[in-house]
């Protein structure tokens, strides 16, 4: 008897393929839990996104670049709240009538999606970190740092990300 291995020689093992389909698991799921820590810092990107949300002269220039499709209407952000669009990672606010505001929709503390928004806060269901609907400071903790600013653009009843 011989101890020769039952498998063909050309075909790789089934251990070989299950490790490689992990890695590959562990790669997708560590990107996906990544953070953009640049938006987050940046002063101007909050100066750009409320004169944008505002109709100031930083929009025009921003929408030069992208100039996204449409995703939600004026008439769907209520005036001292917000809506949270899952699709495409943000939440809109208005905090006065007229202004509206962006934020990225993943919580700073651990990266959870952001569910609800009430009385003047945006709620993070993991650990309950509120976020101020004017600005994206945190309000509560856990969170220590305020949601990352998103430019759009309103234009009309229209507001696309820019």
């Amino acid at each position: 008897m011989t101890s020769e291995s039952l498998q063909p020689t050309g075909a790789p093992a089934r251990r070989t393929i299950m490790a490689a389909a992990g890695a590959a698991g562990l790669a997708v799921a560590l990107t996906a839990c990544g953070s953009d820590d640049g938006s987050s810092d940046s002063s101007s990107s909050n100066t750009q996104a409320g004169a944008n949300a505002s109709g100031g002269d930083a929009s025009s220039s921003a929408s030069s670049g992208s100039g996204g499709t449409a995703f939600a209407k004026t008439s769907d952000i209520p005036e001292g709240g917000g809506k949270i669009f899952k699709d495409q990672g943000v939440v809109v606010t208005q905090p006065t009538a007229g202004t509206y505001k962006a934020f990225s929709s993943k919580c700073t503390h651990q990266g959870c999606a952001v569910s609800s928004i009430a009385n003047g806060v945006i709620v993070c269901p993991c650990h309950k970190s509120e976020f101020s609907v004017a600005d994206g400071s945190v309000k509560k903790g856990p969170a220590t740092k305020a949601l990352p600013a998103e430019q759009i653009t309103v234009s009309g009843d229209s507001i696309t990300l820019a």
